[in-house]
């Protein structure tokens, strides 16, 4: 995933889009304002949103989230958000982003150098 955390901290736009399944599904956990969904469809409409938060992807490390490629974020060794990825056909295909600090404490993390 090393493509998708470059192009996202570079802003690169074609470069995400190359890495994502065009019908990506993003799902979270995390609280939204109103009227704001908790599923998004489409690797466009993440990517323009993800590349908008792109300066939070200097915090992310990659990582094995319960067995499965992802990253966390985890300013000052406090897990604060992981995602998780699964990749078909070279693609990312869905990215599930956990924030619920219950879950977060569930979760078995295994930090990839």
């Amino acid at each position: 995933m090393a493509d998708h955390g470059a192009a996202l901290r570079g802003g690169d736009f074609e470069g995400l889009l190359a890495v994502l399944d065009p019908d990506l599904v993003v799902r979270s956990d995390m609280p939204v304002p109103s009227g704001a969904p908790s599923e998004v469809r489409g690797a466009a409409v993440w990517a323009k949103g993800a590349i908008v938060y792109g300066y939070l992807a200097q915090l992310t490390r990659p990582a094995l989230v319960n067995g499965a490629i992802g990253v966390v974020v985890a300013p000052r060794g406090k897990l604060v958000r992981a995602l998780r990825f699964t990749i078909a056909n070279g693609k990312v295909t869905e990215i599930e982003v956990i924030g619920d600090p219950a879950r977060l404490g569930e979760l078995d993390v295994s930090i990839v150098d």
